[in-house]
């Protein structure tokens, strides 16, 4: 397998079991993982649907977009 002997032996037999799960369930775990790697590195990789949203709601017009762009800059994201 793809995986290194450093995974627990647990780990080790999800991942052997997650490529029979339908791709929704495939995705709910991706979105886990990125959230735990997110948590130990501390930088989180936004995914092409929240990059989308983040677009269509900055182009929406409810928030000034002088608002926004300070939003944005005080959480380090523009």
């Amino acid at each position: 397998m793809w995986y290194t002997a450093a995974m627990s032996p647990t780990t080790k037999k999800i991942l052997e079991q997650v490529a029979s799960w339908p791709e929704e369930d495939q995705e709910e775990l991706a979105e886990v993982a990125r959230e735990i790697e997110a948590r130990r590195s501390g930088v989180y990789v936004l995914t092409e649907d929240e990059r989308e949203a983040i677009s269509e709601a900055r182009k929406s017009g409810l928030v000034p977009e002088q608002d926004v762009t300070a939003f944005w800059k005080r959480h380090g994201v523009a």
